[in-house]
């Protein structure tokens, strides 16, 4: 642990590929990440389960500790059809679980992987951040991570992380060019008949 309690951070991560730029940023700054595994957006429990190794991975090879809570929640997102309404209710339960879980175990600093995707509504992860951050007596940390988002993806790529090509909720998956493609490896992985990555 770093003497300066003020390195230490709560990581929330969404999978092994978008951590990789984020957390070897946190770690050339002298921050202590823990990563904090928490997306009931990724579906189906087969999928949470593939990402969920892969970062398990990652945090093994860079010697960082992994929280892992809950599972897979499809039956709350099957019901959202608009998709702004449906990202937002994904940021914010994520954020404020993230937030929740730091101010009970004691990090005062917070923040997310999601901020390295060029896919995702910066501004509205900021917003929302902030807001938690506030009501939560934390800091958010803002980090714009956006620019080392390819170099992420060649780290990941290099370490053999899976590398997903869905957002993660099952609306997401419904509208992905590679939909037959995933639907076919989930269907193996839930045969045994090929390793998790």
């Amino acid at each position: 642990m770093p003497s300066d309690p003020d390195k230490i951070i709560l990581v929330h991560t969404c999978c092994g590929p978008c951590a990789e730029y984020p957390t070897r940023e946190l770690l050339t700054a002298q921050y202590q990440p823990t990563l904090l595994y928490y997306n009931p957006n990724i579906q189906p429990q087969i999928e949470w389960r593939r990402r969920c190794d892969s970062l398990r991975k990652l945090a093994d090879l860079l010697e960082l500790e992994l929280i892992v809570v809950g599972s897979a929640e499809t039956e709350k997102w099957e019901l959202m059809r608009d998709k702004a309404e449906r990202c937002r209710y994904c940021y914010n339960t994520r954020l404020r679980k993230a937030a929740r879980y730091a101010r009970d175990h004691g990090f005062t600093i917070f923040t997310t992987t999601l901020l390295v995707s060029p896919y995702q509504d910066r501004e509205q992860i900021l917003a929302l951040g902030h807001k938690l951050a506030s009501q939560y007596k934390l800091d958010f940390f803002a980090a714009d991570w956006r620019p080392g988002f390819r170099a992420g993806q060649q780290m990941a790529k290099d370490h053999a992380l899976y590398r997903q090509r869905y957002c993660g909720c099952v609306h997401s998956l419904s509208e992905s060019k590679f939909k037959d493609k995933i639907l076919t490896e989930h269907l193996a992985l839930e045969n045994d008949t090929v390793p998790f990555d």
